[in-house]
């Protein structure tokens, strides 16, 4: 499959009117390039600790649109085949009509082919299976090798959302999942992703999941990935929203039940969360936390000891932490 790109170098301020309006012309799924610094809530979104530094903001963008180059060299927009000409001309004009309301910088489109463009797809290249311990984790578009002796099997594809058991962060909390859940617990999982902690606590005998999540995405990431461990849809359960902020994810989740809650995320975010997580806990409930940077540590304990939580264990793995308390 072939497909041409039209990249547009413009300026930041103008990415969201340019996109806006190319929309209208039949472009959809622009890929952007700037150098803007991540905001509160995009950092707030990620699963690192810390980002590596960036180049300083200059202002440029660069925004590219594909479109499928058919057998016979026409494009298709909006059910009409045009030439690359035709469909260039087009975004040029739209582009001149927009220096009219703003400044779009250079303005300018440059255009050119690939082959087989996936951007969603390309990076399962990258993850195959892979142990955990004696956890055996597999993604969907693998299959079992026959020399695998191992006794638990995890089927798992992330989707668009985050989780596939590779980062350390995760693998902290699987190994502490293992250590504390019992036959039937109930279990919250913030920031569930693709679910893989809430499966696997599941399969691990805990009875029921709660998951909560910024992203819309990991609705249909969790429910895929329970269906192919054969984990029953009333099992696990997925809401959409922010628990520190919003009161009305809080009562959904419930006040003082769940015996433990896993978060791996960002210390940062962990502070302001930890207060909210002490009231979901049961008496005697464990919490589980990771995503911590070894020098946050502090950080984290002393906002699990500032809610009225007692400190069990501290454990760690690479550069990263995972802090796990009680509720006494």
């Amino acid at each position: 499959m072939k497909w041409v790109r039209f990249r547009i170098k413009t300026v930041a301020e103008a990415e969201d009117i340019i996109v806006s309006t190319l929309y209208d012309i039949g472009l959809e799924g622009a890929q952007i390039e700037d150098k803007v610094p991540l905001t509160a809530i995009e950092k707030e979104r990620m699963f690192v600790d810390i980002l590596p530094e960036g180049p300083e903001d200059d202002g440029i963008a660069c925004l590219s649109f594909y479109v499928e180059k058919k057998d016979n060299g026409s494009l298709e927009v909006m059910g009409e085949s045009v030439t690359e000409e035709e469909l260039l001309a087009r975004i040029e004009e739209q582009l001149e009509e927009l220096r009219a309301f703003g400044d779009i910088g250079a303005g300018t489109v440059t255009v050119d082919e690939t082959e087989d463009l996936d951007w969603i797809n390309n990076w399962k290249q990258y993850f195959h299976q892979f142990y955990i311990d004696d956890l055996l984790v597999i993604p969907s578009w693998e299959k079992r090798k026959k020399e695998d002796q191992a006794g638990l099997v995890l089927h798992i594809d992330p989707g668009t959302a985050f989780g596939t058991g590779m980062h350390e962060t995760t693998q902290l909390c699987i190994r502490q999942l293992r250590k504390y859940v019992t036959p039937g617990v109930r279990l919250l999982d913030v920031g569930t992703g693709s679910g893989i902690l809430s499966i696997l606590a599941l399969m691990f005998g805990a009875g029921h999941a709660v998951g909560t999540d910024l992203d819309v995405c990991a609705l249909e990431a969790a429910a895929q990935n329970c269906e192919a461990n054969g984990i029953a849809p009333e099992q696990f359960e997925v809401l959409i929203g922010n628990i520190i902020t919003d009161r009305e994810i809080q009562d959904k989740v419930g006040y003082g039940c769940y015996d433990i809650v896993t978060a791996n995320i960002l210390a940062d975010v962990l502070v302001p969360l930890t207060p909210v997580i002490a009231g979901a806990l049961k008496s005697g409930g464990i919490y589980i936390t990771s995503g911590i940077i070894d020098n946050k540590e502090e950080t984290v304990t002393e906002a699990v000891k500032a809610a009225g939580l007692t400190v069990l264990e501290v454990t760690s793995q690479g550069e990263w932490v995972s802090v796990t308390a009680r509720k006494d």
